[in-house]
């Protein structure tokens, strides 16, 4: 016996997009994913929902579950705005490295701020204006000033790819 997805009513689509957040709030990742995908079913090109669904996937980041960075980079490619596409890459990035930190993955998590940095020091001179690529760009810099084997790990050989659940 099988279920088929019902559509979402269109004239409900701002109404599923709070309830995303709400949950995203909740720490609910995959409710807010679920919702997210039945609003992109409706409307593919919806930005807000391709932004809720790649910040929910890296809720999820610290389950190590592998392929979820690269989901995120996938919903994060599809924002339309070139700067809410560079920055939030960026925030894909260093959540990244933030759940290699938690795995004692020091390697790994360099490589994924390095990548994160980059990520914001494009999207500062994108929009010079907010102060958000900054604020990130400063936190990942603390994380790699203060945190032992991070610092290590900076001057040691490395690989230049990341994967989650390494």
């Amino acid at each position: 016996m099988g279920f088929e997805l019902k559509k979402l009513p269109h004239a409900s689509l701002d109404a599923a997009i709070a309830k995303a957040e709400h949950y995203r709030d909740l720490n609910q990742p995959e409710e807010a994913e679920s919702i997210c995908l039945d609003v992109l079913d409706l409307e593919p090109q919806h930005a807000k929902a391709w932004k809720l669904l790649g910040l929910a996937i890296t809720d999820r980041f610290p389950t190590g579950r592998v392929g979820l960075l690269e989901q995120a980079v996938q919903a994060f490619e599809n924002l339309p705005d070139l700067y809410e596409r560079t920055y939030h890459l960026g925030v894909a990035w260093e959540r990244a490295a933030k759940a290699h930190v938690e795995k004692n993955e020091s390697h790994s998590a360099v490589t994924a701020f390095e990548h994160a940095l980059e990520l914001f020091e494009k999207a500062e001179h994108m929009r010079p204006a907010s102060p958000d690529p900054v604020l990130r760009w400063n936190r990942c810099v603390r994380l790699l000033n203060s945190h032992p084997s991070l610092r290590a790990a900076i001057v040691a050989p490395r690989e230049d790819e990341v994967h989650l659940g390494d």
